[in-house]
């Protein structure tokens, strides 16, 4: 029998001309096992529209959950997708099952195979009324209009904001918009009002969100991310370089890293530690150790950058303080 890496059973909506918009998978599996893997292999790989018999038998096999409370009616918008292997995204459907496999909390940030999403996930007017394709926005607006009632567009954009599909357990969300679809929310995170998460990012609980994790950047757990902080994403400028910080940092207000950084790290606020930048290392006493490139310091721990207020240097020594998050932050009950 073949394995199954990945499967969905979803619910897609469509454009006037029949394009999909978007695709919901209200319980997406990896690796399925047992009787489900005999009414699988019916399936060819890939993305495939399937009758509400069809489905049923799928979820029956499964033992239910796979479908919403309410059956769907056959109406053409029930989707599966069935991936053998982990291989570059070739439909907008398998796109939105591995970014339901992030905010699922099923794969960790960086390692799903996204190669060719934005190919595959079209720009989209999210609005009040749902996902509207972009050339028939006007008339939706119109219409809305005709009848006396207001369509609100929330965003033009490739990614839906994550909880209109998943929202994960205990995690706080001041503001809903600024997580997309993608984004990993460990138990016990908080993301505050400025606070943003990328697709394929994210905090693995529980953490202080208060800035913002860029595409491919992980936060370890107890780590704090000041307000408006930032972390370099693979998308802007970091290169190949995946940064990651560890469990128990702090990254101050308006600070930020264009490194990885190990654990028990701090950075004071308003100080960016880029990876060229001449970093001047000093002991406990404060006598210099030399300079070194920031790089050179990648995914070390117990690190405390500050600036010298006097001689503009910028310096490490170590850090002796780990920070530890204020407990009452993190209650989700």
């Amino acid at each position: 029998m073949t394995t199954t890496f990945a499967f969905g059973l979803g619910l897609s909506r469509h454009s006037a001309s029949g394009a999909m918009l978007d695709c919901y998978f209200p319980r997406p599996l990896l690796n399925p096992r047992g009787g489900l893997l005999d009414v699988l292999s019916e399936l060819s790989p890939g993305t495939q529209e399937v009758t509400s018999d069809q489905a049923l038998a799928i979820d029956h096999a499964y033992g239910g959950g796979l479908l919403p409370t309410s059956s769907p009616s056959s109406k053409g918008n029930l989707v599966a997708v069935k991936l053998d292997t982990d291989d570059a995204i070739d439909s907008t459907a398998e796109a939105y099952l591995k970014l339901h496999l992030l905010s699922h909390r099923l794969c960790l940030p960086n390692s799903l195979n996204l190669d060719g999403i934005f190919a595959h996930l079209p720009n989209v007017a999210w609005t009040s009324a749902g996902p509207v394709a972009i050339d028939e926005l006007t008339d939706a607006i119109s219409q809305a209009h005709l009848e006396g009632n207001q369509l609100e567009v929330f965003a033009v954009d490739k990614f839906p904001k994550m909880v209109n599909y998943v929202v994960p357990t205990g995690v706080r969300i001041a503001d809903a918009s600024r997580i997309r679809l993608g984004a990993y929310l460990g138990e016990g995170t908080t993301v505050m009002h400025e606070g943003f998460i990328n697709f394929n990012a994210g905090a693995l609980g529980p953490n202080m969100v208060e800035g913002r994790i860029s595409q491919g950047v992980t936060l370890g757990a107890g780590t704090d991310l000041g307000g408006s902080a930032s972390t370099m994403g693979t998308l802007s400028g970091g290169g190949n370089i995946t940064i990651s910080i560890g469990e128990n940092c702090l990254i101050g207000a308006n600070a930020g890293t264009g490194i990885p950084l190990g654990d028990r790290c701090t950075i004071e606020a308003g100080l960016y530690i880029t990876a060229g930048m001449n970093i001047q290392l000093v002991d406990e006493n404060g006598e210099s150790l030399g300079k070194v490139k920031a790089r050179e310091l990648a995914g070390k721990s117990d690190m405390l950058f500050i600036r010298d207020s006097q001689a503009g240097n910028i310096l490490c020594r170590t850090n002796r303080q780990a920070i530890e998050l204020n407990e009452l932050l993190h209650q989700h009950n």
